[in-house]
């Protein structure tokens, strides 16, 4: 086990908030996991996006990648090199790096002379032929490449063909947050009894929110006293390439089928205590999302360490996190199959809570206080204590 005083420094790479995106959010927690665990407080580079706003970020924020300039990545190698951090972790997904596929990125770890964690967001079954290429070259120069599941990690190993030894799964961090009713959550919130069902996330088209809503119609003709909940803002580059139209279109689809008093959209992005408090509230979680090659979803992993029931359709990951009677799987696309899984939960109240132990029980080896440590254990493990001194008494 690893102890603290026995970390190595990490710098990390990614987005940051206040920048709102799935890896900001997974970066920053990352960053206060690793501080409560070990009192090591990890510097950011944060990367900016063509035509995002200049933010301004925290003071853990040290330096900033461009995303589309090619110089920029040589620059930050440049920084790490220089930086007293012992290693560089990498937040990566694909869109977040410049060049085809993100190619820059590899110009960038050509240059790095310290120990490279790549933690991959993504990892596709069917990859195109630069994908492959990218993916693979950017594997080759790492130290270690971290997935957040175990399908991922087959998908690399057999499909990508990176060596298994330079392989782990480290699970999406989820919040410690006991096993509890939902009685009270629901008291802060005004909504009583009610049966609630919910979908959190940055709204996009790729969600499937409009089958879900169809799916209603069917649930509350034997559950009038459901209420789906959909929380959160339209995702930032979907608002600036086509304003809040899906949503509209959502709303439109609410007063068409008449469930105004049994679904809402709450239009804001969620801090961490908000987010919670909603899911303490939720006695059904649902992703009805589109991608069947998803390999990770934060949503659905913080649902499972809370501890709820949760229907999804059957992406990577949701296959993974639910197999073993953890949740049920419904249909792509198929508002009659979502609206028969809820319905089996929500007519069979033991069902629901058996569902949700196995959830919980599972969910407690996702904690973020358990990924500080797998990290903080791999990091040590490519930074041997001698290296550690050297550069702790440069």
């Amino acid at each position: 086990m690893v102890k603290v005083g026995e970390v190595p420094r990490a710098l990390l790479l990614g987005s940051y908030p206040p920048r709102e995106c799935g890896i900001a959010t997974f970066t920053h927690d990352v960053a206060d996991a690793f501080a409560r665990a070990f009192g090591v407080r990890s510097s950011v580079v944060a990367i900016d996006e063509p035509g995002g706003e200049m933010r301004r970020y925290p003071s853990d924020v040290v330096a900033r990648l461009n995303e589309q300039d090619r110089y920029s990545y040589r620059a930050i190698a440049q920084f790490v090199n220089e930086h007293p951090a012992e290693l560089l972790a990498i937040q990566h997904e694909y869109g977040l790096f410049g060049g085809e596929r993100g190619e820059w990125l590899v110009d960038m770890l050509d240059a790095v002379e310290k120990p490279i964690v790549l933690t991959l967001h993504t990892v596709l079954p069917e990859p195109d032929e630069t994908m492959l290429r990218v993916t693979r070259e950017l594997c080759r120069r790492s130290s270690a490449v971290v997935s957040l599941s175990g399908t991922g990690r087959d998908l690399l190993e057999r499909v990508y063909g990176i060596d298994p030894e330079v392989v782990r799964v480290i699970h999406h961090g989820v919040p410690d947050v006991p096993f509890r009713s939902t009685d009270a959550a629901k008291a802060s919130f005004g909504i009583g009894q009610r049966l609630v069902i919910s979908t959190f996330g940055l709204i996009n088209r790729g969600k499937g929110l409009e089958y879900a809503i169809e799916a209603m119609r069917a649930v509350v003709k034997r559950h009038p006293e459901a209420l789906y909940l959909i929380l959160g803002e339209t995702h930032p580059v979907v608002r600036r390439r086509e304003g809040e139209s899906y949503r509209e279109s959502l709303q439109e689809l609410i007063r068409e089928y008449g469930l105004q008093h049994n679904v809402q959209l709450v239009d804001k992005y969620l801090d961490f205590d908000e987010l919670v408090s909603y899911l303490e509230a939720t006695d059904i979680y649902l992703t009805p999302y589109l991608n069947p090659v998803q390999i990770v979803s934060g949503t659905l992993a913080y649902a499972m360490g809370c501890g709820k029931a949760i229907v999804s359709t059957p992406y990577l990951y949701a296959r993974e996190l639910l197999e073993h009677h953890r949740g049920l799987l419904c249909e792509f696309r198929d508002a009659a199959s979502i609206a028969r899984q809820l319905n089996v939960f929500l007519d069979d109240a033991a069902l629901r809570r058996a569902t949700e132990r196995r959830a919980y029980r599972f969910g407690r080896q996702m904690t973020w206080s358990n990924l500080a440590r797998e990290y903080g254990q791999l990091f040590a493990s490519l930074v041997p204590p001698t290296e550690m001194a050297l550069v702790t008494s440069a």
